[in-house]
């Protein structure tokens, strides 16, 4: 059993997950933040490696990526920064990336080197399932959970796909489109998480536009756990230096998924 799956295996518990890009607004930031959001109740942290071109990305966590960029952060930045970190928290690290930074780096070599720093699990969003045999096998000898996606729109053959071959949980996203803070959630995404549940044998988590406490609790009525991204990056950008505000938003949010009867 991986470190990614032990955290599903809690019982009566929702699993909360939190993105953070490394190195904004700074790298001492992210070793500053990511112990914060393991103490304030967070399971599992996404690093995301900035990328010039995040497609998948809203507006929030584009902008987190390019002044990344701009402050110099590289993928063998992002590596060290995770060793770092996997000394400070015990709870899973996991890398969400795109392909042309793992393909660049050399895929044998990142994903050695991903274990090296502690890495648990890697997502990449454009990646399909049907391509990822190279990666899968990579990931698969170094142990490293290969996480995949599936959005509302995902036939049932698709589904399937996923589910087979994704490793720690499924990603599903809660919307098609790209990330950002919403004020509402979907109606029918409860009925989706449930369909996808009847074929996966993994947890299912749902990211993307997750943005309040009570979202957070409405979507963990059916989901294993939750990805909350850029309402985290848009905290840490007017936050004070005790990070207060993000502090007190996981904590409330780790709150409400604690009141679900499971």
């Amino acid at each position: 059993m991986s470190r990614i799956e032990s955290v599903f295996k809690q019982k009566n518990h929702k699993a909360l997950i939190a993105y953070v890009t490394v190195g904004y607004p700074s790298i001492e930031a992210t070793l500053k933040v990511v112990p914060l959001l393991a103490e304030c109740g967070c399971d599992i942290v996404e690093l995301g490696i900035p990328f010039s071109d995040p497609m998948a990305d809203g507006a929030t966590i584009q902008r987190a990526s390019f002044k990344a960029l701009e402050n110099g952060v590289h993928t063998a930045l992002c590596l060290a920064t995770a060793k770092k970190l996997s000394k400070k928290t015990s709870i899973p690290l996991v890398f969400m990336t795109y392909f042309n930074p793992i393909y660049q780096y050399g895929l044998a070599k990142f994903c050695n080197d991903c274990v090296a720093s502690g890495i648990d699990g890697l997502i990449v969003p454009e990646l399909p399932p049907e391509e990822g045999d190279e990666l899968e096998n990579l990931t698969g000898k170094s142990g490293v959970d290969l996480i995949y996606l599936l959005a509302p729109t995902s036939v049932e053959e698709r589904i399937k796909l996923v589910a087979h071959k994704s490793r720690g949980f499924i990603y599903l996203v809660s919307i098609a489109g790209v990330t950002g803070t919403r004020t509402e959630l979907p109606p029918e995404l409860g009925k989706f998480i449930l369909k996808v549940k009847q074929f996966a044998k993994q947890p299912v988590c749902v990211g993307f536009g997750i943005s309040t406490p009570e979202q957070a609790a409405q979507v963990a009525q059916n989901a294993d756990g939750v990805i909350i991204g850029s309402r985290l990056i848009q905290l840490m950008e007017t936050d004070d230096a005790a990070m207060t505000a993000t502090q007190m938003f996981v904590k409330e949010t780790r709150k409400a998924l604690d009141s679900i009867k499971v």
